[in-house]
């Protein structure tokens, strides 16, 4: 099977004109999964080329997948996506897959930089305190969510409510609030670790809602998850779907 016109065009515009070794070892492999990556996939996800790089470097960060978000991340910076941008994707999956894995991208995404010719340490990006992340986070967590959030706290049992308190300071105080990527697209980028990683169906129900609030539609929703597929494969997708025909059905 050869590459279509369209998958090769793309594939280029991205990945350049070397030689990929997995067409030489896997060529059969190597156009099926371009065409259908590059060629299908693109025609049905009606996403800006910026905006999508990004959306496939915060799922391959969740994943994780660390092999193919070094080559992604480099054709991010080809195709215009500011370093920064990319830092703060790595960032803010910290509080969603844990240090663990999100350590091994921060060093990665710091060699690829290096070999970039991009001064370390970025620019800072951040905008709350200690004395702030808490009331800020709340805040940015009463946007997303309404009322729910202070009916959750306010029912919180004694014995976990320090959690919730974390979530406010730590997972929107500190990350959610950061300069680099507006309010908007973060909470997408939470919807796309969460489809990505896998296993926490209420959470991706809970950020299709926090989506919708803050006015990512169905549409830019079936957007994003089509241009997942590749990358996280058909059954968290159809998760995902799942969830957004719950909150968003089809009209």
């Amino acid at each position: 099977m050869k590459l279509t016109p369209k998958a090769e065009q793309n594939f280029k515009m991205l990945f350049g004109n070397g030689d990929v070794e997995l067409a030489k070892t896997d060529p059969e492999f190597f156009s099926n999964y371009v065409n259908f990556a590059f060629d299908e996939v693109i025609a049905n996800s009606e996403l800006e080329l910026q905006e999508r790089l990004m959306i496939i470097l915060a799922s391959l960060v969740a994943i994780p997948a660390l092999s193919e978000y070094k080559t992604m991340a480099q054709a991010a910076l080809n195709n215009k996506v500011s370093p920064v941008a990319i830092k703060e994707i790595v960032y803010q999956a910290t509080p969603y897959i844990g240090m663990g894995k999100v350590i091994d991208f921060i060093n990665a995404t710091n060699a690829i930089f290096k070999h970039n010719n991009i001064a370390l340490p970025l620019s800072p990006q951040a905008t709350t305190t200690r004395e702030t992340r808490f009331e800020e986070g709340l805040q940015t967590q009463r946007k997303l969510f309404g009322e729910a959030i202070d009916k959750g706290n306010a029912a919180a049992p004694a014995d976990v409510k320090h959690i919730r308190n974390f979530l406010s300071a730590n997972c929107f105080g500190d990350y959610y609030t950061r300069d680099g990527l507006d309010l908007k697209f973060r909470e997408l980028l939470t919807f796309v670790y969460i489809l990505s990683m896998g296993g926490a169906d209420a959470q991706v129900r809970a950020h299709v809602a926090g989506n919708l609030r803050i006015g990512n539609d169905r549409a830019k929703l079936i957007a994003v998850v089509t241009a997942l597929i590749p990358y996280i494969g058909y059954p968290r997708s159809l998760n995902a779907l799942s969830a957004i025909d719950e909150f968003s059905p089809y009209k």
